[in-house]
């Protein structure tokens, strides 16, 4: 087993791989975007450890407060992204990098940490069963599908704010939210973009560009969350084929 870990910094951000998206020349563009994301959010107290390899195996997690998404709560530690595929899964690595972020808001005097899950698995969210392991438990949730799991050191629990339940809004077209925070996200867009206007299907592209608007936002959201007819639908990145399935709904 590899062991060697190493947390990404502002002096060495330049040149090591963000594990997610390393040698697809479409997904390079995103990967610029993200590290200058990141760089903003070091500042901040963004954590982006992985372990030393060429591959898929890292976890990304930063104080609550700080962190764009619409929850809530005093003190945590949220966490954005638990990635371990491929041949590097079974081995331990999901347990060491969550052991680590946990000791880490202990260290630092957190309330706790805190990360959305499903009741079923679902792509881009961490498995529920396994964060039980480690002492999770659901706090919050979003209709039936979506949950706020949190290990709590004091009591004290996060939440959903209030506007991210409404999981509707007024507008019938399709409608996405995104940030910066996902390497693969530029291409999708791109994507959607080139499906939407060859096909006249009308389409709002909202990029999420600050901390407030996340915090603002009418769903459940981690990075992206798609809207269809006015309802919510996915926090699923979408490519064109993925579009297709979801307009022919």
């Amino acid at each position: 087993m590899y062991k060697e870990y190493i947390n990404l910094t502002e002096a060495n951000l330049a040149g090591e791989h963000l594990c997610c998206a390393m040698a697809d020349k479409k997904h390079q563009y995103g990967v610029e975007l993200k590290k200058a994301w990141l760089a903003d959010r070091m500042k901040e107290g963004h954590v982006f450890r992985k372990l030393n390899v060429n591959g898929k195996v890292f976890i990304e997690y930063a104080p609550l407060e700080k962190s764009w998404v619409p929850v809530v709560g005093e003190n945590y530690y949220y966490i954005y992204c638990l990635w371990v595929s491929g041949s590097f899964k079974g081995k331990g690595y999901g347990k060491e990098l969550l052991d680590f972020c946990l000791s880490d808001a202990r260290k630092n005097g957190k309330s706790g940490v805190c990360i959305i899950s499903s009741p079923k698995k679902k792509p881009y969210l961490s498995d529920r069963k396994f964060l039980q392991k480690f002492g999770f438990e659901t706090v919050d949730r979003i209709g039936k599908e979506y949950e706020l799991m949190a290990v709590s050191f004091n009591g004290t629990v996060p939440e959903f704010t209030p506007n991210a339940k409404k999981q509707s809004i007024d507008s019938e077209e399709l409608t996405i939210y995104y940030s910066p925070q996902c390497p693969f996200i530029p291409n999708c867009i791109e994507q959607i973009e080139n499906y939407c206007n060859i096909n006249k299907i009308p389409v709002n592209l909202i990029k999420v560009d600050t901390l407030e608007k996340a915090k603002e936002l009418p769903c459940v959201f981690n990075n992206w969350a798609v809207f269809y007819k006015g309802r919510f639908e996915t926090v699923q990145l979408l490519n064109e084929n993925s579009l297709k399935k979801l307009l022919d709904k």
